[in-house]
């Protein structure tokens, strides 16, 4: 199935990020829109308990927006360490997972100190694209070991992949309406298949038949956790 054809065929995961996207529309500047996906993160990735947004300023990784304070220490450990799922992500074209860093893993000294001084227990990085400029990274971590699968790192790409567009918006400094657009251009589906081809190693088609499972089973949980933020947002109106 060519790239092309993705307009035709990926309607759930376009319907996946229309949701996501009300709760952007909601965010009033850049800070809150990078807050609201971490948000989003803890919410929709099962075992997903913290998470961070680092982008890259220069030569320098900052942490624009964390769920807690254990998702903003985290990214401080891998800075201090100079390693870690988020700088590996942000130097490879590969989603970073590791379930269980309390085994032996890429990241000795990470692990250690993650494990040693917070709750954490697994982690996956997975990087952001601007303009097809390694940009930034996801991070995710979780309290449970183990609870980090592929299968569990399949709807970290989805949301990853959105989180994508809207750092480029906001980049260029385009409003809601520019980013509808963007959504509908469906780059950020097409950001999602490479991701995916790359965390399984699999053809296209593969990649897309899970993008298209994995919204399936994202649908409803994204759609109502839109509602609720639309919803709290118009209360804090009121």
């Amino acid at each position: 199935m060519a790239m092309a054809g993705l307009d035709n065929t990926l309607k759930e995961p376009a319907a996946v990020f229309a949701a996501l996207a009300q709760i952007l529309y909601s965010a009033e500047d850049s800070a809150e829109v990078y807050n609201a996906i971490c948000s989003a993160a803890v919410e929709l990735i099962p075992g997903c308990d913290h998470a961070s947004l680092m982008l890259r300023r220069g030569k320098t990784n900052v942490t624009v927006a964390a769920s807690d304070e254990i998702a903003a220490y985290a990214d401080e450990l891998e800075r201090a360490t100079g390693e870690g799922p988020c700088i590996d992500a942000l130097e490879t074209d590969l989603p970073q997972l590791e379930s269980d860093l309390r085994t032996p893993n890429q990241w000795p000294e990470f692990a250690q100190k993650a494990v040693s001084e917070t709750p954490i227990r697994g982690s996956m990085g997975f990087r952001l694209m601007v303009d097809r400029r390694k940009f930034g990274a996801l991070n995710l971590f979780s309290d449970t070991p183990g609870a980090f699968s592929k299968d569990v790192a399949d709807q970290a790409v989805v949301l990853t992949s959105f989180a994508s567009v809207a750092v480029t918006a906001l980049s260029r400094g385009e409003d809601s309406d520019s980013l509808r657009r963007g959504l509908a251009s469906n780059r950020e589906i097409g950001q999602a298949v490479g991701l995916l081809m790359a965390l399984h190693r699999v053809s296209e088609d593969k990649a897309i038949d899970t993008l298209i499972r994995t919204s399936q089973e994202m649908n409803v949980k994204v759609a109502d956790l839109a509602r609720k933020v639309i919803v709290d947002h118009r209360s804090t109106l009121d």
